[in-house]
């Protein structure tokens, strides 16, 4: 059983410091290593819609509670696919996707309802 615990804008300009204060705060029943890894998930997928895409976005976090892991999704207006270690913004660029591969227990996308596409990410809790 999941339980959505938050469903938030992702718009240019926004902050990733109060976005992660607002998941501190809807996800605090999480211990701080896994709390850690999901927000450090969210920064990368939710920084990846800013600056890959030309469009708003929406950022969704899912609790599970047997197992305990919180899925991530994202959704964005580009069809296009997420690029694993690559960047059109240079070589120091495009670890983000490599960053949510290590992490999460699976990651992928799927093709949006109407346009663009979900990015998702499931963070198991940390043993």
């Amino acid at each position: 059983m999941t339980a959505l615990v938050a469903d938030l804008p992702v718009e240019p300009g926004m902050s990733m410091s109060s976005l992660r204060r607002q998941l501190t705060t809807v996800l605090r029943m999480l211990g701080e290593d896994h709390l850690y890894d999901v927000q450090l998930v969210v920064t990368e997928l939710v920084t990846n819609v800013l600056d890959h895409t030309p469009s708003t976005g929406r950022l969704r976090l899912l609790l599970g509670h047997d197992p305990c892991e919180v899925t991530v999704e994202v959704d964005d207006g580009s069809p296009a696919q997420p690029v694993y270690g690559r960047s059109r913004l240079g070589e120091n660029r495009g670890r983000g996707i490599v960053v949510v591969d290590n992490i999460s227990r699976e990651w992928g996308w799927r093709p949006g309802v109407v346009t663009g596409k979900t990015v998702f990410a499931v963070v198991a809790c940390v043993s």
